[in-house]
């Protein structure tokens, strides 16, 4: 059997043994599983973009979700509020391309948030794509994503 089918039996197996310890893991680790999907959704969105077939997108979503999963993880809760107030800030007031930037001083990790694209979808949401990147001990990992306006002013990330 090709490589192209078997990689993606492999992953769908994988992802069903994982499903008993995904709820724990959910309540203990919430920004580790936000990033492992964020990057998963990226990461087979490039490879889609880069016309590849089912077996790199389904490589690319899984190398994105390791990713992902490893940022999230390795960020301290100091870090995740930094890195949100960014967020929150780049979101809500910089022009497409403006960069917001933060940096914790004791942990040394840092990372920048630029919004690349803004509209307004069906349901007058309206909504930006972004891109991200965290440094960590040196490392520079990067993602993509949409976030879109709640009512309440805050933003969602939606993928």
């Amino acid at each position: 059997m090709p490589h192209t089918r078997v990689a993606p039996i492999v992953l769908f197996a994988l992802t069903l043994a994982s499903c008993a310890a995904m709820q724990q893991t959910v309540e203990e680790h919430p920004k580790s599983v936000l990033g492992s999907v964020i990057g998963a959704a990226a990461g087979g969105g490039i490879a889609a973009l880069a016309h590849g077939g089912p077996g790199w997108i389904v490589a690319g979503a899984a190398l994105g979700g390791l990713t992902g999963g490893f940022i999230g993880n390795s960020l301290d809760d100091r870090d995740r509020r930094l890195a949100a107030v960014a967020a929150q800030q780049a979101l809500e007031d910089n022009r497409t391309g403006q960069a917001a930037t933060w940096r914790n001083p004791d942990s040394g990790h840092g990372g920048t948030i630029v919004p690349t694209r803004t509209y307004q979808a069906a349901g007058g949401q309206y909504c930006r794509e972004f891109q991200q990147s965290v440094t960590i001990d040196g490392k520079r990992q990067d993602a993509y994503g949409t976030a879109c306006r709640q009512p309440d002013g805050s933003w969602r990330i939606r993928s």
